[in-house]
């Protein structure tokens, strides 16, 4: 069996060729796959790439590369790994109580592992309840007449053997499409598993999965899946073939090297994750929490701000963002973005929320040279900017009370 060989990089990170097994085949890999996406993942540098924000996993020809969150530059290696295991469980894109979730603790993790063996998982449970059957069209040549008579197929099929026809009718079986889905990514699951602990897993399951036929999923299909209440248990596993289906890419792959990418845009994982948190943190008070809430601006633009509080009439604003600023201060469009926020919005005041180091933020009043102050004369409302920072770990793990610590900073009280 081939071992695979893994690297662990951060977001923004640089890999060159020769770089703990890097080789000129897997950033030509890497270089098509970032083609596919518009050039969103990578930047191409000489001889290998720079890392964007995004992080998660890529597979390719024996290879798994790791890309790991990092808020700060400066922080040690080891603090943040295996945090994006933990904020996924805490976005709700992991199940809590799954057994590969309950491993996030372990840093050394392959996120495609974790994914794999819940697939593998819920799939062996649904196949151990019993999967269910549904009706579908079949053409073909039957002893009995029944459905529609397709004459021009009878004429052609038939002409010697008269006792047949050939019908479309309806059957009742395990080969539809919710089938055909699971077993698309099942295949998949099992060019990535060889080798791996996962390897017995994912041949047993395949071994009790049903023969369905074979087919190209497209993602047109995938989204017009409608589950009723007789399937609504497959929930959860088409979630994940889904993932998997929608990230395998051998259509990008030279020869026999087939990749798979897994990968997540961790500005949009900070502002899920801070979300998640303060809806937490605001649970049985009166305060109300909304998200992506949109106004038209000018024509065709809207503004959209992350999160949204009102309590007792008063409103305030969240714009998270994940990559710190580079000085002291934000930057002058950030700032302008705020203020438009606090105009449409009504605001009291808007917080522009990174992650890092809030030990000057707890426990004291805000100082009035922290606030980007402007007074609105048609509205009579004084709008109040600040750049507020939270820590996301506590002792190497997610900080419970971060929701707690952001309405702090707010000076929003029940």
């Amino acid at each position: 069996m081939k071992t695979l060989k893994a690297i662990s990089v951060f977001e923004h990170q640089r890999l060159t060729i020769g770089e703990q097994g890097f080789k000129q085949a897997h950033l030509d890999a890497l270089l098509k796959l970032n083609e596919y996406h518009n050039g969103t993942y990578f930047q191409p540098i000489v001889k290998g790439i720079k890392f964007n924000q995004f992080v998660g996993v890529i597979q390719v020809d024996g290879l798994t590369i790791q890309i790991n969150p990092k808020a700060d530059k400066d922080d040690a290696d080891f603090k943040w790994k295996g945090v994006l295991l933990k904020m996924l469980q805490a976005c709700g894109k992991l199940k809590a109580e799954s057994a590969g979730a309950a491993h996030v603790r372990r840093q050394n993790l392959n996120l495609l592992e974790v994914y794999f063996e819940l697939y593998l998982l819920e799939v062996e449970s649904l196949v151990r309840k019993g999967l269910i059957k549904q009706y579908r069209k079949q053409t073909k040549n039957t002893t009995a007449l029944k459905g529609k008579l397709e004459f021009a197929g009878h004429i052609r099929h038939n002409l010697v053997h008269k006792e047949c026809f050939y019908t479309t009718h309806q059957v009742y079986d395990s080969n539809h499409f919710l089938h055909q889905v699971l077993s698309k990514a099942l295949a998949i699951v099992s060019q990535f598993t060889k080798g791996s602990r996962l390897h017995d897993l994912s041949n047993r399951v395949l071994l009790n999965f049903p023969e369905v036929d074979q087919k190209t999923i497209t993602a047109k299909e995938l989204n017009k899946i409608q589950l009723n209440r007789k399937s609504s248990s497959y929930n959860y596993a088409l979630e994940l073939a889904r993932l998997i289906i929608l990230n395998y890419s051998p259509d990008i792959a030279s020869g026999k090297e087939k990749m798979l990418s897994l990968l997540f845009d961790m500005n949009e994982l900070w502002e899920q994750f801070i979300v998640k948190q303060v809806q937490q943190a605001c649970v049985g008070t009166e305060i109300s929490v909304s998200s992506q809430e949109s106004k038209s601006f000018w024509g065709n633009n809207s503004l959209r701000p992350d999160i949204v509080l009102r309590i007792g009439g008063r409103t305030h604003i969240i714009d998270t963002k994940w990559k710190r600023p580079d000085k002291s201060s934000a930057s002058v469009s950030d700032l302008r973005q705020m203020y438009a926020y606090c105009r449409f919005w009504d605001a009291e005041s808007a917080m522009l929320l990174y992650p890092g180091d809030n030990t000057e933020n707890k426990f004291k009043p805000y100082l009035k040279d922290d606030y980007y102050k402007v007074l609105d004369i048609h509205n009579t409302i004084e709008h109040q900017c600040k750049m507020g920072f939270i820590s996301v770990l506590e002792n190497g793990d997610l900080d419970k009370n971060i929701g707690r610590s952001i309405l702090d900073l707010l000076e929003i009280n029940e």
